[in-house]
């Protein structure tokens, strides 16, 4: 039996308030994150996200407390990521209430640390969070970027799952930094061509606008589907998501 297509709202979190912006840029306060994550879950969300997108680039940990009020305000599954350097890192998002850690920068620039992380707690609760720019230089067109899409790492971003996907990953989130909060449709193509360099479960971030965008994002092989903006400003709700999917025969938790 085919799994259901995960919808996760992303609640990218700085200096304690959520915010989004378009391509990592432009950042604008879109409210409370504790309040964000109950009305997602009272919707019908899946799961939820919460990045610290400013933890890495500071060089901290994610809010503890916004964690913790997090996670005791829902019951489905809460995935936390920003400034995981270390083992110990990881530890205080379990205790804090996450039910799986996303780690971006830290993956790119340790591998090694993923494999330390799922060997203690499973690769169940590990989230590798790749931030991919489009770059004609690279030899797949697309390179990889940290510290919240501030830093160009040079790396190809097909070599680095090739090499790494064998490591303790038990989902890849795909954030095409191109698309992010544009609102034009999730990036396809790339998608498509991460579905054929591995057999990870993926989650399509970055560019949702309608309805219509995610049935795309799961034809070119996503697993689930994340999204901010269009559930922030309210001009799409995860129901409405959730049925168009359903009236296109996918399998959604309805």
């Amino acid at each position: 039996m085919s799994l259901s297509i995960r919808i996760i709202p992303c609640l990218d979190v700085k200096d304690g308030r959520v915010v989004k912006g378009v391509k990592f840029q432009g950042l604008a306060d879109v409210g409370d994150p504790v309040e964000l994550a109950k009305m997602y879950y009272e919707a019908g969300a899946d799961e939820i996200t919460f990045l610290d997108v400013s933890a890495s680039l500071e060089g901290r940990k994610a809010m503890l407390d916004v964690i913790e009020r997090t996670a005791s305000s829902i019951f489905i599954p809460l995935t936390v990521g920003g400034g995981v350097t270390k083992i110990e890192d990881v530890a205080s998002y379990l205790d804090a209430g996450a039910d799986k850690v996303s780690l971006g920068s830290s993956a790119v620039t340790n591998p090694g640390l993923v494999d330390e992380i799922s060997g203690k707690y499973g690769d169940q609760i590990v989230v590798v969070s790749l931030d991919i720019l489009e770059d004609s230089n690279s030899a797949s067109g697309y390179t990889l970027t940290t510290h919240g899409g501030t830093k160009a790492t040079g790396v190809d971003a097909l070599d680095w799952i090739a090499e790494n996907q064998h490591r303790g990953i038990g989902e890849l989130l795909i954030n095409s930094v191109d698309a992010d909060g544009t609102k034009e449709g999730f990036n396809t193509t790339l998608l498509a061509t991460v579905r054929k360099a591995t057999n990870l479960p993926i989650i399509a971030s970055g560019g949702a606008g309608q309805a219509s965008d995610f049935l795309p994002a799961v034809t070119a092989g996503a697993n689930a589907v994340l999204a901010a903006s269009v559930f922030h400003n309210g001009s799409l709700t995860i129901g409405q998501v959730k049925e168009f999917l359903n009236s296109n025969d996918v399998k959604v938790r309805m």
